[in-house]
Formats: C-alpha cells, structure tokens, sequence
C-alpha cells in the first residue's frame, strides 16, 4: 500500500513539474509579429555655412587640401541624418503607435513591415497624425493596399511584478527581434507630469524604441521608451509607458490630431508628515493647494491651503495622482472635488478647462531678484522678520497692493533653513490665516501653541511662485 502511495505521490510531482515547465514564446511571436514594424526616418541637416579653409590662402599645401575635400564632397551642401526605432499598428487601415522621439524632426518616415502572409513587401511612407511629447507618443498613419495585421491594447493596471512579458522591435538597426523578461515593477516616474512606466527586465536596446511591449495574451500593456543604462546597452532596467495611458492619448490623437486634457488650474504639493500635524489631518495624503490663480477652481470657489482628498469620486493620494486624474478627465465635464478645509469636508463642483489652452495663454510670471533688506523687526522659529513697506515692494519687484512679511535673514542652523527658506521670502499666510503685521504672526504662533500642534503652516511666496512650509514650534 505504502509503495503504491509513493508511487501516486511520484507520478503527481511529476505532472505538476511538466505543466509548470515554460512552454515556448514561439507561438506568440508568431501571432503578434506581422503588426510590428520598423521605422526609419530622415532628417535634412543645412550645411555648414561660413569660411571651410583648413590652410591659410596662399599656403604651398592649399592645392592638395583642396583637391582632398573636393574629392570628399562639399560639406556645404545640405546632408541627410538617418535614424532608427520601432512601432506597431493598431488598425487594419494603417494607424501605427511609436514614440515621439522616434520621428521628431523628421522630414521623411518610412515604415517596414514584418515579412510575412498578407504583409507589404516593401516600405510604405507615413505621415504624423499628432503627437505629444509629455508622453513620448506619436500616432502615424501608412496606405496600404489591402488591410494590415494588428494588435489591441491590454489593461496594463492588471500587471503584477513578475508577470512575464515580450518586447518587440528593432534594437541597433538589427532588425526584427524578439526578447523576454518579467514585469521588474509598475507605476514608475522618471520626468514627466503624466508618467507610468512599467519597468522591464526584457532586454530594451537602442531602436527599440516605440515597439510593443507584450503580455502572455498577445496585448500590447506599454510602449518601450527608456532604458537605465550606463553604456547605453541593456542591463534589464527598460520602461515602457504603460497602455492605459497611451490608449488615451492615441484616442484623441486619432480624433483631433492633438491632445485635450483636462484642467483644474491649482498650483499644488504634497501634504508631509508635519504639514498633516499643523493642519489637524489625520494622515499626510491628498494634495495641497498652494495657489488658486484665475481658472476653474478659482470660479468653483477652492481656496489655497484646501488639501484635495477626492476628484470625481477616486481617492487622491497626491500630487502626481491628482495631476494624472486631472488630465484624463474630459474637458468640460463638471467633477465633484472634495477638500478638507478648516478642519471640515467640503464638496466643489468644478467645471473643468484644457490644459493646453491654458499654456498657450499663460504668461510667464517675473519676480524680482532675492534681496536682503537690512531692516529687521523680529525673531519667530529661526526667521527674521520685518513688516513689508513700499521700499521693500520695489526691491522685490512685488505689487503695490501685495501685503505680507518679509523675511531678512535666516538662521542657517534652523529648520527654516533646512527646509529652504531664504531673505527675500515673503510670508502671507500663518495656521492658513492672513498676516501682515508681526503680531498678527506672534498672534498665530500663540494660537497653534495652545490648541497643541507641534508645527505651524507657513504660505510663502518666492517670485510669485507660492509654497506651504510647516515650522515645529518647539517648546
């Protein structure tokens, strides 16, 4: 009986070992490849103007160095710059995704297609339809004479660490190549405003920009954009932007040839430890506003120093979380925001703009350099502070209505320095209450003091450009 167990036992391990055994990639090469393309561009580089002489005139060697560049061409002449990187379609009549980078500045792309059944035997050329370079994306369109092989987009949100992956594409101008690896980590930031990258061990090279990155159905849940690399060669740190943000901005690329975003128009940062202290919330989340200049919210009615907990019924985690919210969030629609303010909930109905119109019309703002004015009134928390006078606005270059406390100097052994305060700030607000006068400043210290909080909420403004700083007050 005991052998016949073991027996069982053993043919059991057995079976699990073969079905956990990696089956080949090849089948899904095979499905996915026809829709992946190669791209290559060229550029036309004016020549190099000026005097080109390699000798002085009348030099015994001027005849030899110019029979040398004659026979090596005149490098007057305009030239063309080539470049490579990858693609995929995503539509039988011949939408094709890279990235931006691919086919910025290009005067003519070409697309080849994967060799096989169906597929065009030569290059087509492409046109841009729309791009947008806060993603790296860029929507092209190809004619072809019979319908093209394709792929979807998958749901990158449902990746978990580890799920395998293939990317796809053209690395070094070698061609079509296929490698593997696992999903290394979700949700990465590298520069910009709207990134989610999917980090990749898969092997991502140069000219693999753009290509599709895959998973074990076949889907596209990324585009390969980076890698992390201090030779410029792979060492299993790629990225590639994750397709839940791509689909939508391929949708309205392909709709508009632009992208529309949508537009809050808060000045915002994230809420720290101490800051949650000073303002009584019961963890460092949401996102802060530190401005309200003319926009959206400022016509719903949000305030700085309102911390944003929830926009259109999601939880607001951050800065960067309500930034990507914002942006994907039709333009026009009016979305309920829910802010902490004074210690309470508030609901605001805000009715939302686009973000693109808003900078093509923003002016840049000019403040004034940092000065240090020698006049000082008071010590509170390591500053040095003086009330604002018509002198001190015009060093600043402030307007003359602008009211508020000037800082002078700074202890550089304080937390106010540590945290980047300098002379030249301006102090307008303290415990989110106006100040203008040091007692009003003295007055707000006194009062935090009392309730029990350990730190003070400080507005200041540097430049124009307004900041929450949260202050422990010590004993």
């Amino acid at each position: 009986m005991a052998l016949a167990l073991l027996t069982v036992l053993f043919v059991l391990v057995q079976t699990l070992m073969a079905a956990a055994r990696a089956e080949s990639l090849a089948p899904l090469a095979d499905k996915v490849s026809p829709a992946v393309v190669n791209i290559t561009t060229s550029t036309l580089i004016e020549g190099r103007s000026g005097p080109q002489g390699i000798v002085p005139e009348g030099s015994p060697f001027e005849d030899f160095f110019r029979d040398f560049q004659d026979r090596n061409g005149d490098s007057n002449r305009p030239r063309r710059s080539s470049a490579l990187g990858s693609g995929f379609v995503i539509s039988e009549d011949g939408y094709i995704v890279t990235n931006n980078h691919v086919i910025a500045e290009a005067d003519e792309i070409l697309i080849e297609f994967f060799p096989g059944d169906g597929q065009p035997a030569k290059e087509l050329p492409a046109k841009v339809i729309g791009t947008d370079e806060k993603t790296d994306i860029a929507l092209l369109k190809v004619e072809a004479s019979s319908p093209l092989k394709f792929v979807k987009f998958g749901n990158s949100d449902t990746m978990r660490v580890g799920d395998w992956v293939i990317a796809m594409g053209n690395p070094l101008g070698q061609g079509f190549s296929v490698s593997a690896g696992i999903v290394s980590a979700r949700n990465r930031a590298l520069s910009g405003s709207y990134d989610d990258y999917i980090q990749t061990d898969a092997a991502i090279n140069r000219g693999n920009s753009g290509g599709p990155l895959f998973n074990m159905d076949g889907e596209v849940i990324g585009v390969n954009t980076a890698i992390l690399s201090p030779n410029g060669g792979s060492i299993g740190i790629g990225f590639s932007m994750a397709s839940n943000v791509v689909t939508k901005v391929v949708d309205q690329l392909r709709q508009y040839g632009e992208t529309r975003r949508g537009w809050l128009g808060v000045r915002i940062q994230d809420v720290t430890d101490d800051m949650a202290e000073a303002m009584g919330l019961a963890k460092a989340s949401g996102a802060l506003i530190s401005d309200v200049p003319d926009g959206p919210a400022k016509e719903a009615g949000l305030k700085a120093g309102d911390v944003i907990v929830s926009f259109d019924g999601a939880e607001v985690s951050d800065t960067r979380d309500l930034v990507r919210r914002v942006g994907e969030t039709e333009v026009g629609k009016s979305v309920r925001v829910v802010v902490q303010r004074d210690g309470a909930t508030q609901t605001v109905l805000v009715t939302l703009g686009r973000r693109e119109d808003a900078e093509r019309t923003e002016t840049a703002e000019s403040g004034g350099e940092e000065s240090k004015p020698q006049a000082t009134e008071q010590v509170f928390l390591g500053l040095t502070v003086s009330t604002l006078t018509d002198e001190m606005r015009a060093e600043l270059g402030l307007a003359e209505d602008t009211t508020g406390l000037v800082v002078t100097n700074v202890d550089e052994s304080s937390e106010a320095y540590e945290k980047g305060l300098r002379a030249g700030d301006l102090i307008t607000e303290a415990g989110q209450q106006k100040v203008t006068t040091l007692s009003d400043l003295e007055t707000r210290i006194d009062e935090a003091r009392e309730a029990g909080r350990k730190s003070l909420l400080l507005l200041v403004r540097r430049g124009g450009e307004p900041r929450f700083v949260a202050l422990g007050l010590g004993n």
